[in-house]
């Protein structure tokens, strides 16, 4: 159980993409152009880059952790960040298009599909923060320490629960495309929803530790 826990908080840690967004989607969609297998190989160049910033990510929550000047200092700037992003959402945030069928991009070649996972995991470097932060939260509760091993393992598991929600896209996104309409055309609320707790959470956090 002792080197199962870090996996499974990697795991849990990955539930941050499983919001609809520019990787999984575009998985979905290749699914629906050009098969499931395709599609598979598309997640598996994204999740390479996933266990890389992951990596990256915890090994500087490494450092972070010593200091907690640092830890209350990012504290206070990610409070200021979700407060913006929470109006944002809700107020100033275009709806995105509600057709899923336009703008499929197919690969000519399964390995061109892998190479656009990469390029695309590339681009979206938010799970490096938010690895940072999930880290150092499961750190303060005394459930991961950042030893070698246990980075290792908890990158694995972030890298395996990427993939399995990917997975989910892939095979559920056919069945249940008209949802995925809904929430595509009010993903600004969801995401401003969510932005809002953590905002709430962070407050009471700051409250409680100054």
């Amino acid at each position: 159980m002792e080197y199962v826990l870090p996996v499974l908080l990697g795991i849990l840690s990955s539930s941050g993409i499983f919001l609809p967004g520019l990787l999984n989607i575009t998985a979905a969609k290749i699914c629906l152009k050009a098969g499931r297998a395709r599609a598979r190989i598309f997640s598996l160049g994204a999740v390479s880059i996933i266990f890389i910033q992951a990596y990256i990510a915890v090994s500087f929550a490494k450092f972070i952790n010593r200091r907690p000047d640092i830890i209350y200092m990012l504290e206070e700037i990610g409070l200021v960040i979700f407060v913006l992003l929470t109006a944002y959402f809700f107020f100033f945030a275009k709806k995105p298009k509600e057709d899923l069928g336009e703008e499929i991009v197919v690969r000519r070649s399964k390995t061109g599909d892998f190479f656009f996972g990469v390029l695309l995991s590339t681009l979206n470097v938010f799970p490096i923060p938010f690895y940072v932060f999930a880290s150092i939260t499961f750190a303060s509760y005394k459930l991961f320490t950042f030893t070698r091993l246990y980075i290792f393992l908890f990158v694995l598991g972030a890298v395996l629960g990427s993939y399995l929600i990917f997975s989910l896209y892939i095979v559920f996104f056919k069945k249940f495309e008209h949802k995925a309409a809904f929430i595509l055309k009010n993903i600004n609320y969801f995401l401003g929803t969510i932005t809002g707790i953590i905002a709430v959470i962070t407050i009471f956090k700051i409250i409680g530790s100054s």
